[in-house]
């Protein structure tokens, strides 16, 4: 075949890999290629997007160095192939039809939050989309969670139900156009509608969106279709609509989001530094969680409320920024965080969401729609039968939720964002393994918290959040989000890795798939492999995996861990000194029963009197004490969120838990973040070491008993712990030889202890690898799995042929 040029003209056979569906990047090429006067086409195929190119060598080298340069902004190009070709006399470029044929490669976008374009028509009068709650465009909008199959066009999205308009037609229709090829486009004529309806779903008079912020102004509750399912909100200045959410929830403490509409007002409320505001303004949206401002608290239950904040005048739309002047101190009720320091900040990312809060003019509680423990409701019929006792009124939409998808969930930690929850903005984006796997991979994850994961060569799928499998409809969407990656990446699975809990659902899943290969990954070393995979590190390292639990390797409950691992394997090279968990699962909800455990250790069995845990749980205390001597469904843990557990019962915060980390969560929020003092914990040498954590309780019990405030303590243990992680990677590096430390787990959620360890291992000169875009819990393990799975099947078979 002829490659010269022809005439002076050249032709190249462009493919391009990655996220390029759904991005505008068909629109680009084909302004990139008209502007530079040449022919050909475009199009998208389920391999990303095919581009046939031909003109003047000048021209078409300008093409392919403006291709990757240039790309539009939401555009994540992995991979860009060209083959010369024979010019075929073309004149003019165009967009071709989409084809679905193939091996499918293409990458789909994540939601995205509206674009400042869409805002400005939003807000302004003369725009024929002035107000319209569904404003999209090639830079924003809807993208994962209404995508029914590849490649990306409108026929495979729950918008294929929305035939276009006349006036849409010809936008998407126009190559100088915005929305060119836009597949979400519509408008008032021909796109969803917005409705406001009663809990049996009948419609309600007036405005939809007026309607609802009356009623939030009257203290009801509010629920919203977003972009991956329901959301409840109520106003956050009002502590009677918050607790109404709350006992109407089942949700007694756990900290509320709040929407607040720009970052002015969240760092009115809240510490907002580079790193924050780049979260909290990036196209992801997540809840951004933020050290709290000593004016955020500004009443108390028994003080007055301060009363409905000044509205924009009637029938105004200020535009992105729904307040004319940012609020000097906005505030929030006592029951949005009750005792937290930090606060859950969001942006709206939704037009709807700035439609509401510029007619409410205050910020908005947005939590899950859903009663606790249960996963969010997305689908309409589902979400009325549910939430119709906790909602006055339902502010709804016509375009169908294809999947569920939580708000994600960050943090800044020492200038880079960490990732808690990785769910919308963020999925189905890939994390990028190093080497590619050699067989398409199903990592089924944890049972908490859990994600799942599919591995085609160098894409890891995390899937967005599940949830607690334990419960009926989370475990079906668990089976259900397996089924829609798998098409939708085209990936059948060959290896399928698990945890080793033999109870675990998530397990049980995996056992009973046919025609796989299986592998069990232990729960810690899948924690430290996802620290691995998330730093592009193969290891090895000294992991330290800290969480509530995990089954070890022996078939006792793991926890409180030192790893010498890669990501093939590992060994255990230290624990903390295993205690009883009197009462079993009993001892994770009543973290008083983990004091009376670790002051038995402490104490020899003569815990003192006095302590106020003792006499608190009097009643119980022997019965409890003679469980865990015994054995007797009491089994031995070294988890360090148990100990954690201890020494909040011990300091009086917590004995019983309404939710997951509770106990740990409020013994660091009440850490004295200037205080320096350390316990110490002993170490015992030996393979593996042990870390006596009841060296920590003992310090603790008896600074309490001396009348020690109870911030300071807290901190004593903080720094306590972080002091003897330090010193047992110290021992364990002369022994290994390894300088290098991976901290992962639940624990590690906490900054203080997370804070303290990296800065003494950095002083001590280890490098430290943290989480960043994978979470550091058991969101994350599905990654480690994964990591893990594809590193023992890259080692080369041995055997006697």
């Amino acid at each position: 075949m002829h490659t010269e040029p022809l005439d002076g003209r050249i032709r190249r056979d462009v493919r391009v890999e990655g996220v390029v569906q759904g991005v505008g990047f068909r629109p680009f090429v084909y302004g990139l290629a008209t502007r530079l006067g040449l022919a050909g086409r475009v199009g998208n195929d389920a391999g990303g997007v095919f581009v046939e190119v031909e003109g003047t060598p000048a021209g078409v080298d300008a093409f392919l160095a403006a291709l990757e340069r240039d790309a539009p902004p939401l555009a994540e190009i992995e991979r860009v192939t060209v083959r010369a070709g024979e010019p075929g006399g073309a004149g003019g470029f165009t967009i071709v039809d989409s084809d679905g044929s193939g091996p499918r490669r293409a990458l789909v976008s994540p939601d995205g939050a509206t674009c400042d374009d869409c805002l400005a028509e939003l807000a302004d009068p003369a725009d024929r989309r002035f107000g319209y709650p569904f404003i999209n465009c090639t830079n924003c909008g809807p993208r994962f969670t209404i995508v029914r199959d590849v490649p990306y066009d409108r026929p495979n999205t729950t918008m294929a139900a929305f035939p276009m308009c006349p006036a849409c037609a010809a936008e998407y229709s126009d190559p100088a156009d915005r929305r060119f090829h836009a597949q979400p486009i519509s408008c008032w004529d021909c796109g969803p509608r917005l409705r406001l309806v009663d809990a049996h779903g009948a419609d309600l008079p007036g405005d939809p969106v007026r309607e609802a912020a009356a009623l939030l102004r009257g203290s009801g509750v509010l629920a919203i279709k977003g972009l991956g399912g329901y959301h409840l909100a109520v106003r956050a200045d009002d502590e009677v609509a918050a607790s109404t959410l709350r006992a109407r929830k089942h949700r007694e403490d756990k900290p509320l989001a709040v929407m607040v509409p720009d970052v002015e007002t969240a760092a009115a409320l809240c510490e907002v530094d580079e790193t924050a505001a780049a979260s909290l303004t990036g196209r992801a949206r997540p809840i951004v969680l933020l050290p709290r401002r000593g004016a955020a608290t500004l009443w108390s239950p028994a003080g007055p409320s301060p009363g409905p904040s000044p509205q924009p005048p009637p029938g105004s739309f200020p535009g992105p920024s729904p307040f004319a002047e940012p609020v000097e101190r906005p505030p929030v009720a006592p029951s949005v965080a009750p005792g937290n320091r930090r606060l859950g900040l969001m942006l709206p990312y939704t037009p709807v969401h700035l439609l509401l809060l510029a007619e409410l003019g205050v910020p908005i509680v947005l939590t899950s729609g859903n009663v606790s423990d249960e996963p969010i409701a997305y689908d309409d019929a589902d979400a009325l039968g549910r939430l119709s006792g906790i909602a006055d009124a339902f502010l709804v939409h016509d375009r169908p939720i294809h999947i569920r998808t939580d708000d994600s969930v960050v943090r800044p930690f020492l200038g880079r964002e960490s990732v808690l929850r990785r769910s919308r903005g963020h999925v189905p984006d890939p994390v990028r393994l190093g080497p590619p796997a050699r067989r398409p991979i199903l990592a089924c994850g944890a049972e908490l918290k859990n994600t799942f994961c599919l591995v085609k060569g160098r894409h890891a799928f995390v899937s967005h959040h599940i949830g607690d499998l334990e419960n009926y409809e989370t475990m079906r969407s668990f089976v259900t989000g397996i089924d829609h990656f798998t098409k939708l990446f085209d990936v059948r699975p060959e290896l399928v890795a698990h945890d080793l809990h033999p109870e675990y659902l998530s397990t049980k899943h995996a056992l009973e798939m046919t025609g796989v290969e299986l592998t069990g990954v232990q729960h810690h070393h899948a924690h430290i492999a996802s620290c691995l995979a998330d730093n592009g590190e193969a290891g090895p390292v000294l992991g330290v995996a800290f969480d509530g639990l995990g089954y070890g390797a022996d078939g006792t409950i793991w926890g409180g861990e030192f790893l010498l691992a890669d990501l093939v394997s590992f060994e255990r090279l230290g624990h903390l000194a295993p205690v009883p968990m009197p009462g079993g699962t009993a001892a994770i909800r009543q973290p008083w029963r983990m004091a009376a455990a670790y002051l038995d250790a402490a104490y020899g069995g003569r815990a003192p009197q006095g302590l106020d845990v003792v006499r608190r749980n009097q009643a119980a205390w022997a019965d409890v004490l003679t469980l865990g001597r015994a054995g007797l469904n009491s089994p031995a843990t070294s988890s360090a969120g148990r100990l954690f557990d201890a020494v909040s019962a011990v300091l009086g915060l917590r004995d019983t838990i309404t939710y997951e980390g509770q106990a740990a969560v409020e013994l660091e929020q009440r850490a004295d973040p200037a205080e320096r003092g350390a316990y110490r914990a002993a170490i015992s040498r030996g393979r593996p070491l042990q870390v006596a954590g009841a060296d920590l309780v003992r310090a603790a019990a008896e600074d309490v008993l001396a009348g020690v405030e109870p911030g300071v303590v807290a901190a004593r243990f903080h720094n306590g712990a972080a002091d003897v992680i330090v010193r047992t990677c110290e021992i364990l590096r002369d022994s290994s030889g390894v300088s290098v430390v991976a901290l992962s787990g639940g624990v590690f959620q906490n900054l203080l202890l997370l804070g303290r360890t990296v800065g003494g291992l950095n002083a001590s000169g280890f490098r430290v690898l943290t989480h960043v875009r994978v979470p550091t819990n058991d969101g994350g393990i599905s990654v480690g799995q994964a990591a893990v799975a594809a590193a023992r099947d890259r080692l080369p078979v041995t055997g006697d042929g």
